[in-house]
C-alpha cells in the first residue's frame, strides 16, 4: 500500500486510484481518463491490492470444455473468423448424439464441471433442439453445469419461435441452462455495432435480455471484445452501461475484457484493423475492469485465450483473480489461427503456481470445488 500511496501524488490519474481505494468508484469520465493514461503501473498496482483484499493470493479457474454447436451463422459479424452461411460446404450442426458422445468423452477423462455452449446464429434450429440438449446434460451429467447461449443467439431463438426472449429464457432455464455467458456484448455503443456486426442484436437489447434473465435468477458473466474500431468513449460507456445493470440486479457474477484478434476476419481483410492491441492494452483493461467493478462484480477472468498463458499469469497480478476454463473443444478463436486454443487443468495449476498463488478449481457459479 505503501508504494501505490508514494505514486499516487505524482500521477494524473492519483486522484481516482485514491478514490477507488477508498470505495468510491470511477464515473464514465474517470474510466476515459484511465484509458488515456498510461500510468498502468499505477493501475495495477491498485487494482492488485483491491483484488488481494477480497481473495488473497488465489486464482480461480473452471474445468470445461466449448461446445461449439454450430458454425451456421446469418449475422456475418465482420470480426468473426468461424462462422459459415447456410448451405455452405463447411458448415455444421452437431446432432444429440454427437453433443452426448463429447461431453462423455470430457467426463470420462477430465472430469469436467461446466459446458459453455455457443454457436452461430442458425435459423434452422428450433427451441426444442436447446431443450432436449440441456435437458441430455442434466440428466446423464449432473455435476456438469450448463453455461449456455449468449443474448444475440437467445434473440435468435424467439425470432425463429415467434415468441419473447423471456419465454424462451423461462423454457431454456426449465430444460437446465444455469448461466448465460456475455458474447455478442462486443462493444455497447450501437455506432461500433454498425460497422463490425450490424445484423446482431443492439446494444439496449442485450441489456435488455440480460436483465430478463437475471430477473428469472439466471445469472451471467459480461464481456467485452476491445481493440478493433472503438474508442475510448466507447468503452467508457460499455463500463457504465454494465455497472448500471448489476446495481439494477446483481446478476453478473464475473466480467471477461477479451482481445479482438483479427487473422482471417473482415476486418482484417477490409485492411480496417490489421493487429491486435496487445498485451500492454490488455493489463490495463484488466486493472481498469477492477477498479470500475470492485464490490459490483466479483470475478475478473484473465483472458488466457486470445492473450497467452504469459500474459493471464500477469493479468492476475493487474486485478484478475479468475483463470478462466480448460476449454476444451474451442474452435472460434482458433479459426484465427492466433494460438492454441486449449489448456490442460495440470497447466493452468502450473501457470497459476508459478506466481506463488493458489490455484482454486471452481464450478459453474465460482463455487469452490477443491484447492490444489
Amino acid at each position: 500500500m505503501s508504494q501505490i500511496t508514494e505514486q499516487i501524488h505524482s500521477s494524473e490519474i492519483g486522484d481516482i486510484i485514491e478514490n477507488s481505494l477508498n470505495g468510491k468508484k470511477p464515473t464514465q469520465s474517470d474510466s476515459q481518463r484511465l484509458l488515456k493514461s498510461n500510468d498502468v503501473q499505477l493501475m495495477g498496482l491498485a487494482a492488485n491490492y483491491l483484488t488481494r483484499k477480497q481473495f488473497g493470493k488465489k486464482a480461480s479457474f473452471v474445468n470445461n470444455i466449448i461446445l461449439n454447436y454450430t458454425n451456421v451463422c446469418i449475422t456475418d459479424c465482420k470480426f468473426c473468423a468461424f462462422y459459415r452461411s447456410p448451405g455452405a460446404e463447411d458448415s455444421y450442426t452437431l446432432s444429440i448424439d454427437q453433443i452426448e458422445s463429447r461431453i462423455k468423452i470430457s467426463w470420462d477423462i477430465f472430469k469436467i464441471r461446466q459446458v459453455l455452449i455457443q454457436g452461430g446464429h442458425n435459423p434452422n434450429l428450433p427451441l426444442e433442439y436447446y431443450e432436449d440438449v440441456f435437458k441430455l446434460i442434466r440428466r446423464k451429467f449432473p455435476q456438469v453445469g450448463i453455461h449456455g447461449l449468449s443474448p444475440s443467439e437467445i434473440d435468435m431463438i424467439a425470432k425463429v419461435e415467434k415468441s419473447s426472449t423471456t419465454e424462451v429464457l423461462s423454457r431454456l432455464k426449465d430444460a437446465g441452462l444455469q448461466t448465460i455467458p456475455g458474447a455478442g456484448a462486443e462493444i455497447l455503443t450501437d455506432s461500433v455495432k454498425e460497422i463490425i456486426s450490424p445484423k446482431k442484436i443492439s446494444s439496449a437489447e442485450w441489456i435488455r435480455i440480460m436483465e430478463e434473465a437475471h430477473a428469472l435468477q439466471i445469472p451471467s458473466s459480461a464481456t467485452m471484445m476491445y481493440g478493433h474500431v472503438e474508442s475510448n468513449h466507447d468503452i467508457a460507456v460499455h463500463f457504465s452501461q454494465l455497472v448500471k445493470l448489476q446495481e439494477k440486479t446483481n446478476g453478473f457474477m464475473a466480467f471477461i475484457p477479451w482481445s479482438f484478434e483479427p487473422n482471417h476476419t473482415l476486418l482484417q481483410k477490409e485492411g480496417i484493423v490489421t493487429y491486435g492491441a496487445g498485451g500492454i492494452q490488455l493489463l490495463k483493461m484488466i486493472a481498469i475492469s477492477r477498479l470500475v467493478f470492485d464490490g459490483l462484480i466479483p470475478h475478473i477472468q484473465s483472458s488466457w485465450l486470445t492473450n497467452g498463458v504469459g500474459m493471464a499469469q500477469l493479468a492476475l497480478q493487474y486485478g484478475a483473480n479468475d483463470f478462466g476454463g480448460t476449454l476444451i473443444g474451442e474452435e472460434v478463436v482458433s479459426c484465427t489461427g492466433s494460438r492454441s486454443t486449449e489448456l490442460t487443468e495440470q497447466k493452468i495449476i502450473e501457470a497459476i503456481s508459478q506466481i506463488g498463488y493458489q490455484a482454486e478449481e471452481r464450478d459453474n457459479f465460482y463455487n469452490t470445488v477443491c484447492l490444489h
